[in-house]
């Protein structure tokens, strides 16, 4: 029996399916993308069966390309997005689009909620300040703007549980994912009856909470129909996307730090204790005893955004790596980009600023500026806000002992090398690609023993493929641009504020 591992990713944009042998090396991978929808400002949202049909498509492909048999892998992992509310009828029927980690549209009742005195108490409980996007504005807003909904609404499953749900007929929630709900205590990792009160939630309709590597339920007949598996397949309960990604890169202790490049950008830095801080996000990892302090950025996709708008006639010219060609233009360009900053806040911002109305800004045009100035600025912006959000994680009492970068991003040398210039640390690259489904079929290991724990685990599967060093003179030189970056959007937050305070239903 060869013990592969199927890794499943459910991502902003694609499905992402990776069969790993024991050794961490990917036999077959596939992506299958998915739309996302934009009814209303404010609201975004995908369908859950989307993904479903995609996971079917994804893993047939990989079955198929590495004509490994069913019979030979041990297990599944699945991660997920963050911050969902699935609903889901007795009948476990899906109610309507997923509001997703970028829907924003309970605004108005976070602010009505976070000028409570209770909130405070929340805050201390689950070490999260209540922000639109996190889980629990979007189910007080269901109660309040769809009450139909909500009264029908037997479960609320996030991204990997529902997955986990049609693979196996299981309804359940992994501790990682906890932190989307204030009522979850992040010291004790279980749900708490008080906050689930004082909240208004009905704590029956929240999903059990599982360890993150237990093996909650088996591929099913149907579900094994569709995909390919074999019926009977062990299915753990999985985790977080980003955390999966940490696990996958590596980062499983203290002080070790994951760094994703990817539409969900930001970084996530491992702790062996409870430290929060209001401008972040605090969540369990997917490693018993340990927490994540993350910061989590909407600007990763902001070179992919600039190609598809201003590349589009030499993409279709120059059929070549497009990403390749804009890192040949931007390396011409010095540090600073000749004075040209920008503001990476394309769909509002998440931490440390917390502003879902943020815009994204270019700073400092001028007849000068040419393509490839646009091209290093806009790489220099997602790193400012990693490194804004590095300092703030120092603030809570985190520090960086190391850091490894995942996501499309990592794969180029000079984006990454900007990042470790800006942020003054250096930058592993493990196997960027594979990162998070690794993390995600890891955690399949370790619940059905193919590995004796997550050290073992880790040791037998992550490489480093190469090391960025910072370099010491653009540092420095970044230091004071950095501080502009910050002034900046000091200076214009006033004028990015939306005239609605909340989305109507």
């Amino acid at each position: 029996m060869a013990n592969y591992l199927l890794g499943i990713d459910i991502g902003t944009s694609a499905c992402k399916a990776a069969l790993f042998a024991p050794d961490g090396k990917a036999a077959a991978q596939s992506a299958q993308g998915y739309a996302v929808a934009y009814p209303a400002p404010g609201r975004v949202e995908q369908n859950p069966e989307d993904w479903w049909q995609a996971l079917c498509a994804a893993v047939r492909s990989v079955l198929e390309s590495s004509r490994v048999p069913p019979a030979e892998i041990t297990g599944v992992g699945v991660d997920g997005q963050s911050w969902s509310c699935i609903l889901l009828d007795r009948e476990g029927r899906v109610l309507c689009g997923d509001p997703i980690w970028m829907d924003t549209r309970a605004a108005g009742l976070c602010a009505e909620w976070n000028a409570r005195p209770e909130a405070e108490e929340l805050f201390s409980l689950c070490g999260n300040p209540l922000q639109p996007s996190y889980t629990t504005g979007k189910i007080l807003w269901f109660k309040r703007h769809r009450p139909d909904l909500y009264r029908r609404t037997c479960r609320i499953l996030q991204s990997n549980g529902y997955i986990v749900y049609r693979l196996t007929g299981a309804v359940t929630q992994d501790v990682s994912q906890g932190y989307g709900l204030h009522c979850f205590d992040m010291r004790r990792g279980a749900w708490d009856e008080r906050a689930a009160d004082l909240l208004g939630i009905d704590l029956e309709k929240l999903p059990g909470l599982a360890p993150c590597c237990k093996v909650v339920g088996t591929v099913h007949a149907r579900a094994a129909e569709q995909t390919g598996l074999r019926r009977g397949t062990p299915v753990v309960a999985g985790g977080l996307d980003a955390a999966c990604g940490a696990l996958g890169a590596g980062v499983i202790r203290p002080g070790e730090t994951q760094e994703q490049g990817g539409q969900a950008g930001g970084m996530s830095l491992c702790t062996g204790e409870f430290k929060a801080h209001k401008r972040l996000i605090l969540g369990q990892h997917v490693v018993p005893g340990r927490w994540l302090l993350q910061g989590g950025t909407v600007g990763g996709g902001s070179l992919r955004w600039f190609l598809r708008e201003f590349g589009a006639q030499e993409n279709a010219d120059r059929p070549e790596n497009p990403f390749r060609r804009m890192d040949e233009e931007a390396a011409r360009i010095p540090p600073g980009a000749d004075g040209l900053i920008f503001l990476p806040y394309l769909a509002g911002e998440r931490s440390p600023i917390w502003n879902p109305d943020a815009k994204g800004v270019y700073f400092g045009i001028d007849y000068s500026k040419t393509r490839a100035h646009f091209i290093r600025a806009t790489l220099e912006g997602v790193a400012f806000s990693l490194y804004h959000n590095l300092l703030t994680a120092r603030e809570a009492g985190a520090t960086v002992t190391k850091m490894n970068a995942i996501g499309g991003a990592a794969n180029s040398r000079l984006w990454t090398q900007i990042k470790a210039d800006v942020t003054g640390k250096t930058i592993q690259v493990p196997s960027s690609d594979t990162a998070t489904t690794l993390g995600a079929a890891i955690l399949a290991g370790v619940g059905t023993g193919v590995y004796a724990g997550f050290e073992d685990a880790v040791a037998k599967t992550v490489r480093i493929r190469r090391v960025h060093t910072p370099d010491a003179a653009a540092h420095r030189r970044y230091e004071p641009i950095f501080r502009e970056y910050r002034e900046l959007y000091e200076r214009l937050k006033g004028l990015m504020k939306s005239r609605e305070e909340e989305t109507a239903p």
